[in-house]
């Protein structure tokens, strides 16, 4: 039985101007929820479990995604699909390696220390995934804000390199996990 979700925090996309790709789009749009983020779903071993569902409704030309963040210090995160499929866009932070995670249901996106990520729903179907992460940190959205979004923008003509970056490494793909790790203890800073 599926624990029951209660008072998500809800992104909207008038939350994300700054981040979204299709300026002019934005501009005649009405404002709709983009995503809705259950956190604390669950608490296990110094981990907080949290819960995202973003609706498949594009962006004008992008696929609909995250703000995207970075973690402070040594902390990382994992995600597992649970419905629909996603692409995770993971950029170090002095952006010398760009990645892009393809996972469908059950499979898992590992996001390092040091690097900040995007969620991309790529559709037709809702995505729905799960996340554990420290409960330590608050999330870092001014280096991706100030950009104007992540390096890349996943729009229907396939990827965009962000303008406002001078240099960008092609992206790199990697295949995800399987399954979620068995220990998760990398996940807490020591």
């Amino acid at each position: 039985m599926e624990k029951q979700l209660k008072d998500p925090d809800i992104r909207k996309v008038s939350d994300m101007e700054d981040v979204i790709y299709d300026k002019e789009w934005l501009k005649s749009t009405k404002d709709f929820d983009a995503y809705y983020m259950y956190r604390g779903v669950e608490e296990k071993n110094g981990l907080r479990y949290d819960i995202t569902e973003m609706p498949f409704k594009m962006f004008g030309k992008e696929y609909p995604k995250t703000k995207g963040h970075y973690h402070p210090g040594d902390y990382g995160e994992v995600y597992q699909v649970l419905e629909g499929k996603a692409i995770y866009l993971l950029q170090n932070r002095d952006l010398s390696d760009i990645v892009a995670i393809e996972t469908n249901p059950g499979e898992v996106a590992i996001i390092p220390a040091g690097y900040g990520h995007v969620t991309i729903n790529p559709g037709p179907d809702k995505l729905k995934m799960a996340n554990w992460v420290s409960p330590e940190f608050d999330s870092i959205y001014d280096p991706v804000m100030e950009k104007e979004g992540a390096g890349y923008f996943y729009t229907k003509k396939g990827w965009i390199k962000n303008p406002n970056y001078k240099e960008l490494p092609e992206i790199r793909k990697e295949k995800p996990e399987k399954k979620l790790p068995e220990d998760l203890e990398f996940l807490k800073v020591n």
